[in-house]
């Protein structure tokens, strides 16, 4: 039997992690023997448990709360650009006896709405939030060839400074991506996006009415089983007829972590499909 390749996610907490269950799927449609464990790492402590880990043989490694900001500051010297932009990492591997460090989690949630048949190209973009989860899509969004992407937040100004900082690394956008409050939105949109964390909360959020069409997709980055949140039941109120919550978004970042650890590309639906039911099921 050959060895198990060995993978972990880190974090604090991490008992609620999906990851293990989604790698062991993975690997299983990849023909690939895995070893995926989950890691409580203290809060002092995440640079030594990164080290050992990779000391120890480890693969690849999934970074979740707190310590994606730490993961960046690791890796920083061999950073993706998506990662850069993000200015967090939640895909940590070795290469060439150098820490390497990517976010997934923008091109996953873009993959997560093509596969619903969306193409995201000339359309409209709404945004909202400004915080580490907004931070981490803007680039892919972007790369989708998206006519506008406006990115609200309750305080302007924290939207206004992100948007900045990401015109001086992506100057070419200048023309596409802007900033505003809630206050500040207008008109119908082809794709709303919540990375704000109202939804956890279970609050509603400071919208006007009419921004979808027929054919907008409403997206919650917040997960539920029934695939519900109180945004997207917000989105239906107002004339959605599509809405996503962001268990995809899950999925497809986990399978962009496993291509650049393994350089296999797997087809998540059925692994996005086998979750859904195990989540319902409890």
């Amino acid at each position: 039997m050959n060895t198990p390749l060995n993978f972990a996610v880190m974090g604090n907490p991490i008992k609620h992690s999906y990851s293990p269950r989604l790698h062991a799927l993975f690997a299983k449609q990849a023909g690939l023997n895995i070893h995926y464990e989950k890691i409580l790492v203290p809060l002092d402590g995440f640079e030594i448990a990164v080290k050992t880990f990779f000391e120890q043989g480890g693969k690849g490694l999934n970074i979740t709360v707190p310590f994606k900001l730490q993961a960046y500051e690791l890796a920083k010297a061999n950073l993706s650009p998506r990662a850069r932009l993000a200015g967090s990492v939640n895909t940590l591997w070795m290469k060439s006896g150098h820490l390497h460090g990517c976010n997934t989690d923008g091109i996953g949630m873009v993959n997560d709405i093509q596969r619903q048949g969306i193409s995201l190209e000339n359309k409209k973009i709404l945004l909202l939030g400004a915080g580490g989860a907004a931070r981490g899509v803007i680039l892919p969004l972007l790369e989708t060839g998206c006519r506008q992407l406006l990115i609200v937040n309750r305080t302007a100004t924290k939207a206004s400074e992100l948007v900045q900082q990401c015109l001086t690394d992506l100057p070419q956008y200048a023309g596409v991506l802007s900033a505003g409050g809630f206050e500040q939105i207008q008109g119908q949109w082809d794709l709303v996006i919540n990375a704000t964390s109202s939804s956890l909360q279970q609050n509603a959020l400071p919208l006007p009415t009419g921004l979808f069409t027929n054919n907008s997709l409403a997206y919650d980055m917040v997960y539920t089983p029934e695939n519900d949140t109180p945004f997207l039941q917000q989105a239906r109120q107002d004339g959605a007829t599509l809405t996503s919550d962001g268990l995809g978004m899950l999925v497809y970042q986990g399978a962009e972590s496993f291509f650049i650890w393994n350089q296999v590309r797997i087809n998540p639906a059925p692994v996005l499909e086998a979750l859904r039911q195990e989540l319902l099921a409890g």
